[in-house]
């Protein structure tokens, strides 16, 4: 075999792996998977939050095992991250707290009441700026509480198995912000 079909050939094994080290959605680069309290998760999905006609943000889901039910991952009591990339300019902090507060709503039917305490905690979490490219990470962990990261900085955690549905039902519930989103997300 000549020198040029071996470099080929591993230009293209090198193509592949690399492809599989990551995922691209709406020019953000996610990693196939991430490690969270010590465990492996795989990424199952992703896509864009658009209202509008714009692109707001990339959401993915990471989960240890693989499932495209969501309402499934919303109630399950396990490790599981969710990762939102801002891609727009026009997403402020405002903007994303009150769009936030109604997916809230929709995510729980309107009871806030049980874990509004949790809720004020996890909106306390975005006292600064939101500008485009910064990384919002939400890992639940049991027995610990919801993660909440920016740019890989710890902000808060928050105790409670009912918040993470409440939150993690926002985009993978029965009411999500955004359909294709969820769908994306779901591997769909």
């Amino acid at each position: 075999m000549n020198p040029l079909r071996y470099f080929l050939m591993a230009f293209a094994l090198l193509f592949c792996l690399q492809a599989e080290a990551q995922k691209e959605v709406s020019g953000v680069k996610l990693a196939a998977n991430v490690t969270v309290a010590g465990k492996k998760l795989d990424l199952v999905g992703a896509g864009t939050r658009s209202k509008y006609f714009m692109d707001l943000y990339v959401g993915a889901l990471y989960l240890g095992q693989a499932s495209n039910d969501g309402m499934a991952i919303v109630n399950a009591d396990e490790i599981q991250s969710v990762q939102l990339t801002i891609i727009s300019g026009m997403v402020t902090r405002d903007k994303f707290t009150s769009s936030t507060m109604d997916g809230f709503k929709a995510s729980t039917g309107g009871n806030l009441a049980p874990i509004q305490k949790e809720i004020d905690q996890f909106m306390g979490a975005f006292a600064d700026d939101i500008e485009k490219q910064d990384t919002f990470t939400f890992n639940y962990v049991p027995a610990k509480g919801t993660e909440v990261l920016k740019n890989g900085k710890l902000m808060t955690t928050i105790e409670g198995v009912a918040f993470k549905k409440a939150l993690y039902g926002i985009w993978l519930g029965n009411k999500p912000a955004d359909k294709a989103l969820k769908a994306g997300m779901l591997g769909k």
